[in-house]
C-alpha cells in the first residue's frame, strides 16, 4: 500500500508540472507516465482517465476553499441584518483564511482556474460566480425583508459577484507574494462590503 501511495503521489506531481506547462489539453499521459517511471495504465489504475488525473491536482486545494466558503455563507446568513454595521477590518480573518488557501498550493489552483480548458473543470471562474451570485440574492432577499420599502436591485448583485471572485482571481494569478497579496485584498473586502451595503438595495417604486 506504501508503495502504490508513493506511485499515485509521484505520478500527481509529474501531472502537475505537466498540466502547469502544457494545459489538460495538450498534456501527454505518455509523457506524464513516462516522467514519472510507469506505463499509461498507471493512470487508469489510480485516476482512471485524464479527468481523473487533472482532478487528483486540483480538488483537495479546490475542496478546502468550497468549505472555507461555505463557512462564510453560513455566517453570513445567520447575521441579524437589520442591526448590521461595517468596520473596515471586519473580514479580515476571512480574506487571511482565503489567502493561506490560495497559496498553499497557488500552482494547482493555477492550473484551475487557467489550464483546465477541455477538462470537465472548464469554466470553474464561471461556476464560483453562479455560486455567490446565488448566495447574494438569498441575502439580499433578506435585507430586503428586513427594510419594507426597498427591493434588491439584481443588477449590483450580478456585478459585485463578478467583482467578488475576480478580486482574488486577479490577485492568484498576477501576485506572487502571498503577503503582498494579503495586503492588497483585505482593503478590496472593506470596499466590497461596503459597496455591497450602499447599493445592493434601492427603492421600491
Amino acid at each position: 500500500m506504501e508503495k502504490e501511495y508513493e506511485a499515485r503521489e509521484k505520478l500527481i506531481a509529474c501531472a502537475k508540472k505537466e498540466f502547469l506547462e502544457k494545459g489538460f489539453a495538450k498534456a501527454s499521459l505518455r509523457s506524464i507516465s513516462a516522467a514519472a517511471g510507469m506505463t499509461t495504465g498507471a493512470v487508469y489504475f489510480f485516476c482512471k482517465d485524464k479527468n481523473g488525473l487533472f482532478g487528483a491536482v486540483v480538488d483537495e486545494p479546490l475542496n478546502r476553499i468550497m468549505t472555507l466558503i461555505s463557512a462564510h455563507f453560513s455566517a453570513d446568513m445567520e447575521t441579524d441584518v437589520s442591526q448590521f454595521q461595517h468596520h473596515p477590518g471586519d473580514h479580515d480573518d476571512f480574506a487571511e483564511a482565503m489567502i493561506s488557501m490560495l497559496y498553499a498550493d497557488r500552482d494547482a489552483l493555477l492550473i484551475l482556474l487557467e489550464k483546465s480548458a477541455g477538462s470537465r473543470y472548464e469554466g470553474i471562474i464561471d461556476r464560483f460566480i453562479e455560486l455567490i451570485e446565488q448566495h447574494n440574492l438569498a441575502l439580499a432577499e433578506k435585507y430586503a425583508a428586513a427594510f419594507p420599502g426597498k427591493r434588491m436591485n439584481r443588477y449590483m448583485l450580478h456585478w459585485l459577484s463578478h467583482v467578488e471572485i475576480n478580486a482574488y482571481v486577479h490577485l492568484l494569478t498576477h501576485e506572487d507574494d502571498p503577503q503582498k497579496a494579503l495586503r492588497e485584498i483585505k482593503p478590496v473586502m472593506d470596499m466590497l462590503v461596503e459597496g455591497w451595503l450602499a447599493h445592493i438595495l434601492e427603492d421600491d417604486i
